[in-house]
Parts: C-alpha cells; structure tokens; sequence
C-alpha cells in the first residue's frame, strides 16, 4: 500500500470551464504517483487520490458523455 502524500503544501488549479459561481473541481500537480482533487467550496475538506489511468478515463468517460448526469 503507497503512503499517501503530505498535501500541505500543494499548489491548487481550477478547471478553466468553472463556472462563473466557481462550483468546481481543484486539482494539485506535482505528484508523480497520483492526481489529488478536492472540492472548490472546501478546501480544507477531504482530498481525493486518482492514480493517472484512473484520471485519464475518468476524463475520457466525461468528454465522450458515458457518465450518467446527476440529478
């Protein structure tokens, strides 16, 4: 099992498609293991880790529309 990293000290981004009330989505480069995100609204909530194949059809799976849409 990886440790998980010390996230103190990271560097968050925003989605450039947040929108205009910033209900989004942040995420921390610089982890060579994993692609931590959070919630915008609480940063100092829980983050969680995504490793890069994880992430990628995550991505993947949201650009194509294969995710249901929440209601």
């Amino acid at each position: 099992m990886t440790k998980s990293p010390d996230l103190s000290t990271a560097i968050w981004r925003k989605s450039s498609f947040s929108g205009p009330d910033n209900e989004c989505i942040e995420v921390a480069d610089g982890f060579p293991e994993v692609l931590p995100v959070r919630d915008s609204k609480d940063p100092d909530g829980p983050s969680l880790l995504f490793t890069s194949a994880a992430w990628t059809a995550f991505i993947t799976a949201v650009r194509s529309g294969d995710l249901p849409e929440a209601h």
